[in-house]
């Protein structure tokens, strides 16, 4: 079945949430950084089993220099040394708040001892958009795109 163009049916609030990515990546580049960013973006896709969305990610990660191994191993990241404690923070928040998981005051600590109040802030609207997306993106299920 055919279904809606998302970007072209409701390009006003389509557009909000383009701008708001630019906002995200602004935010990273100078609180959690870009890696994280692209790794969360992966990882809620690959949560979610969002395929479009996975490979997009996959391949902005590539271009932004991720390591292929680091993206092959993303979805075992508890058990690969590949990670930082920041890039594993990271990860496990956005595990938690993609499969709706309580963030307890214990974690909630360990989450402000390790970013700032604006950067916590700025990952969980990250976790947040792109779990947004992946909803859209599963409901109207545009072409994937997967270029070696």
């Amino acid at each position: 079945m055919k279904r809606a163009n998302y970007l072209s049916s409701c390009p006003v609030l389509i557009k909000h949430l383009i701008n708001q990515e630019s906002l995200i990546k602004n935010a990273a580049e100078t609180t959690f950084g870009l890696t994280i960013w692209e790794l969360i973006k992966l990882r809620v896709s690959q949560l979610n089993q969002c395929a479009f969305c996975i490979a997009m990610h996959t391949k902005q990660a590539r271009e932004y220099g991720e390591l292929p191994n680091r993206i092959i191993g993303l979805s075992a990241w508890q058990d690969m040394p590949l990670y930082t404690e920041h890039e594993r923070l990271a990860l496990k928040l956005c595990e938690k708040l993609t499969q709706a998981q309580p963030i307890d005051d214990t974690f909630y600590q360990t989450l402000t001892d390790a970013f700032s109040a604006q950067g916590l802030v700025a990952l969980t609207v990250a976790i947040n958009a792109i779990n947004s997306w992946n909803r859209i993106v599963k409901t109207f299920k545009p072409d994937v795109e997967f270029n070696e």
